[in-house]
């Protein structure tokens, strides 16, 4: 019995002995520390430290005063924001969008990387690969620009087109920057167009990682290339679907006002269906120079989408475990 517990206490002294601390952890792993360092302090520095002028939201802020001197208003910004009919219109806009945004870039983000995967040609693969993914790094300016190029009422492609085919005469030009109701579909395809190819690349290193051991035991099975994707593919990307679904929903009370800024501008006849939280307020900021108002629209953008992510997380890992971020 007595030889049992010096044992017990002897293991138990090793044990002790093995836990490191947090600073050791850093001197033995110093090169990688550093690697993340810069990370690190990107958040710090452009993340949380400004997160203190959350206070503005709660004040009538003055520029001379600054924050900790501008007078305390309490929800009398938050009040006007959510008095106005514009409220509902934007918040409805941007989660509207960004769902059909998510939904659609998923689905063809997969469907491009199942497409690539499925090319046996090394070199169609690449060149491939490279044309889809290159309307990414065109900048929304030079994309708003085309648009107008196809889309103008005058002079637009679109309009020539139909009108060179009979379809349209003259006079019977379709107006797009007039029509609100064409413009979720327009922005549903322009995102796409942009976006999904490069969305695809994540899905392509999933595919690659899984083992090709599988796909060979399933061929000889009488396994279609379909049912290949159907059986193995699909299920092997749900993880990895599911885990960027959760980081899209965080950002799913905020426009994109880089997109819908350049290539709806200040129209107000497209804002029943294009103005979204972050050009409303943008296009307050200029025109009310109302800093504290916008703070406040901000935060409630901020906190509902956080609520989002847990409430969505939370459903995640309830039916599975592995797909949940936290």
């Amino acid at each position: 019995m007595q030889t049992a517990l010096s044992n017990t206490k002897s293991d138990s002294r090793v044990i002790k002995k093995k836990k490191k601390t947090f600073l050791s952890d850093i001197s033995q792993n110093f090169y990688l520390y550093l690697l993340v360092l810069p990370g690190i302090l990107y958040f710090v520095i452009f993340k949380y430290l400004p997160m203190v002028g959350i206070i503005v939201a709660f004040q009538n802020f003055n520029v001379v005063k600054g924050i900790f001197k501008s007078k305390f208003v309490g929800l009398k910004n938050f009040e006007y924001f959510f008095t106005s009919k514009d409220w509902l219109t934007v918040t409805w806009n941007t989660v509207y969008l960004n769902v059909l945004f998510l939904v659609t870039g998923l689905f063809f983000s997969i469907f491009i990387a199942l497409v690539l995967s499925e090319i046996s040609s090394k070199y169609f693969k690449k060149v491939t690969q490279s044309i889809v993914i290159l309307p990414n790094f065109i900048s929304w300016t030079l994309v708003s620009m085309f648009v107008f190029a196809l889309l103008s009422t005058d002079v637009g492609l679109v309009n020539t087109v139909l009108k060179a085919v009979g379809y349209l005469k003259e006079g019977q030009e379709i107006n797009f920057y007039s029509n609100p109701a064409l413009w979720t579909g327009i922005l549903i395809i322009l995102k796409i167009w942009k976006t999904a190819g490069f969305g695809s690349v994540v899905y392509l290193a999933a595919i690659a990682g899984i083992d090709q051991e599988i796909y060979e035991a399933a061929k000889m099975d009488g396994a279609s290339r379909l049912q290949c994707i159907t059986k193995i593919t699909l299920p092997q990307l749900r993880t990895t679907a599911v885990l960027l679904t959760l980081f899209g929903i965080g950002g799913i009370f905020h426009g994109d006002l880089g997109m819908i800024y350049a290539i709806v501008g200040d129209n107000p006849n497209l804002y029943d269906t294009t103005d979204v939280i972050d050009t409303y307020v943008f296009r307050m900021l200029r025109q009310m120079n109302d800093i504290s108002m916008s703070t406040a629209i901000g935060l409630y953008q901020s906190f509902v989408g956080l609520v989002i992510v847990f409430i969505t997380n939370w459903l995640a890992k309830k039916y599975d475990q592995d797909s949940a971020i936290f």
